[in-house]
């Protein structure tokens, strides 16, 4: 039987399994002689359709796009998230027809799309992932600005450029604790966490890839600070787990150790107020502030910048308020 685990686990749970003719329950131990039959479930079709969503576009040309992702917003379909992403939106805003995929081995053709089709089908068959036009990502919470190729040709150019670290990314955040030195770097290799899967963390140069991220403080209270970060690199969660193994994590990051009271008293009515703060949020404090790229067609220096978003400022004037420096 060609299938894996966990969709062997899926059917079962759906109660495609059979015992001797009959749905077992949960608990019944399988017995010599027992005749176990199981069916499959096939995956969803995996696809995008184009879905009417704003999009806040800052440039556009036949080329490319640059866009403003929100927070809250996937960038493109994936496990648990095959509608309301970023991808939906270009492909409506682009006039794109329904993508559908049979199989990993269907091609598409960007003339059609209106959208760079390199990486865009999934290389598994059933995986969701389908991603025309994206070059690179932004978290699910991260906001800030996205560059979005259009053509194949713009998507090798773009995609060599991150790769040979000319494009210029810079974050904002509010972390925990003071950071010391106020400049510096947090350099590391990241890779899949061995405790949890679903994680990435700090690890062995040979189970991972080298990460670099430059850091500035801009202004530190006396248990949090407001912080700039450039990537050198562009790996998963980049900024997140480096800060968090430095100490540092962002404001509300349940994921990375943020989103509890850590540094300071830890009284009840502080962290009654932390708690509204993180309600607050609702993400990890995190922005994608500015992007710099060569266009892929002309070689101009191409810079864009997006303000800090309300709910970042706020967060802050409060922090500023009740905690001070």
């Amino acid at each position: 039987m060609d299938a894996s685990r966990t969709k062997v686990q899926e059917s079962i749970a759906a109660g495609a399994a059979a015992v001797n003719g009959e749905q077992p329950k949960k608990s019944r131990p399988v017995e010599g002689g027992d005749e176990i039959r199981l069916r499959l479930l096939r995956p969803p079709p995996v696809g995008a359709k184009p879905e009417d969503i704003p999009l806040d576009v800052a440039y556009e040309d036949e080329h490319l796009l640059v866009v403003y992702k929100p927070a809250g917003m996937v960038v493109h379909p994936g496990y648990g998230h095959r509608t309301g992403t970023l991808v939906n939106a270009l492909l409506y805003h682009v006039g794109a027809r329904p993508i559908e995929i049979s199989a990993p081995s269907d091609e598409l053709d960007a003339g059609r799309v209106g959208l760079s089709t390199i990486g865009a089908v999934p290389k598994q068959e059933g995986n969701p992932a389908v991603r025309p036009g994206i070059v690179h990502r932004l978290d699910k919470g991260t906001t800030g600005l996205l560059v979005v190729a259009k053509t194949n040709a713009s998507h090798r150019n773009l995609a060599r450029q991150f790769k040979q670290r000319a494009t210029h990314r810079h974050y904002e955040a509010l972390l925990w604790g003071r950071l010391s030195p106020k400049e510096g770097t947090f350099e590391g290799a990241i890779g899949r966490d061995p405790r949890d899967r679903k994680n990435m963390a700090v690890v062995p140069e040979e189970k991972g890839k080298s990460a670099r991220t430059h850091y500035r403080a801009r202004e530190q209270l006396a248990h949090t600070a407001r912080a700039t970060f450039e990537l050198e690199t562009g790996r998963t969660h980049q900024i997140r787990v480096h800060a968090a193994e430095a100490g540092h994590p962002l404001l509300a990051d349940a994921q990375y150790g943020g989103a509890h009271v850590r540094n300071g008293p830890h009284g009840r009515k502080r962290r009654a107020f932390f708690e509204r703060l993180f309600e607050q949020l609702g993400r990890p404090a995190l922005h994608a502030a500015s992007l710099g790229f060569r266009h892929p067609a002309t070689g101009e220096a191409m810079n864009f910048t997006a303000e800090t978003p309300a709910d970042l400022r706020a967060v802050w004037d409060e922090l500023r308020r009740v905690e001070g420096a």
